[in-house]
């Protein structure tokens, strides 16, 4: 049972855009609106109104997610110990991804599921974060990265010896692989969108060191 609360508690806090809140602040307009995919997560917001409220979504994100993983390791820490954190990581994707409100049409839930795994396992989470990032620098593929982040959390959970911890991952593995896989698709066609992200870093560095 307290699983069940700790996934609700998290699926409260991810039904919180704060993507769709900067959109609708600085755009003006819904989410929906904006860019190519209509996504409500950083990304999308970041190519269309700016660093700044890309990155304010972003840290919007982070928050709610540790909201929602203290508050559930408070109420049912003393039941399941860390791994309420998990599953109020996960109910937050899962809130992010499929907002009720929004006819389940959300993000992807990657800043969610980062977070979630750090605050849950900083030993598994970070490594599993960077495997991410040098797959997404390697390839310029976002989708890869998403998805790679939560199947290397799913290993290392593994080879700690935490198999319901590695269950759980697969599930974001598998909501990860289901947001992600039009683009995906699109990659052995040349038609998927690469970000470069060393070259991004540097161009904005550029600006920078000129003013």
């Amino acid at each position: 049972m307290a699983q069940i609360y700790c996934l609700l508690i998290g699926y409260g806090f991810g039904c919180i855009l704060f993507g769709e809140i900067i959109a609708r602040i600085v755009a003006h307009k819904p989410a929906a609106e904006l860019g190519t995919t209509g996504n409500p997560g950083m990304a999308n917001i970041m190519a269309s109104c700016g660093f700044a409220p890309g990155i304010a979504v972003l840290v919007g994100d982070l928050v709610k997610t540790a909201a929602a993983v203290i508050l559930s390791y408070y109420l049912t820490g003393n039941e399941i110990g860390r791994m309420a954190m998990l599953y109020a990581g996960f109910g937050c994707t899962l809130g992010h991804d499929f907002p009720f409100w929004r006819k389940f049409r959300g993000g992807k839930g990657v800043a969610t599921s980062c977070a979630a795994f750090i605050l849950f396992s900083p030993l598994i989470g970070i490594p599993a974060n960077l495997v991410g990032l040098a797959v997404v620098i390697a390839t310029k593929y976002l989708s890869l990265g998403a998805l790679a982040i939560p199947a290397a959390f799913t290993v290392g959970c593994l080879i700690a010896g935490n198999t319901e911890a590695a269950g759980l991952g697969v599930f974001f593995t598998v909501i990860s692989l289901f947001k992600n896989l039009d683009h995906m698709c699109q990659i052995p066609t040349g038609e998927a969108e690469r970000v470069d992200i060393i070259a991004a870093i540097r161009k904005k560095w550029g600006k920078k060191t000129e003013e």
